[in-house]
């Protein structure tokens, strides 16, 4: 059975930083595309980030590039998300994903996953 774990989520001030982490067992996602989203209370979930399996291509929304790195470690099968210069907006429950097969049309696109974490929460304070 698939499962990914967030963790890494708190309160933190703006302009501070967090490191998320999604642990996957159930099966080896070294050769999947990995992705990052998030939800705010109200508010659709959103793309943030996505890395090709070898992590040589990668895709970050317009509101976190250049303050937002994915990265993975695939012998660990982890996905992390380094946030930096974290703003109020940040605000949301972060989930990783990941597809069950090996190529996807869209690494943005939020169908294109079938396996998802339960979510960590990011809260920044202004």
């Amino acid at each position: 059975q698939v499962q990914l774990v967030e963790s890494g989520g708190g309160l933190v001030q703006a302009g501070g930083s967090l490191r998320l982490s999604c642990a996957a067992s159930g099966r080896n996602f070294s050769r999947y595309v990995m992705g990052w989203f998030r939800q705010a209370p109200g508010k659709e979930r959103e793309f943030v980030a996505a890395s090709s399996w070898f992590g040589g291509i990668t895709y970050y929304a317009d509101s976190v590039k250049g303050r937002f790195t994915i990265s993975r470690d695939n012998a660990k099968n982890t996905l992390y998300l380094q946030m930096n210069s974290l703003k109020p907006e940040d605000t949301a429950a972060y989930y990783c994903a990941a597809p069950d097969g090996h190529t996807i049309a869209n690494m943005r696109g939020e169908t294109e996953y079938d396996y998802w974490g339960q979510g960590t929460q990011v809260t920044v304070s202004s």
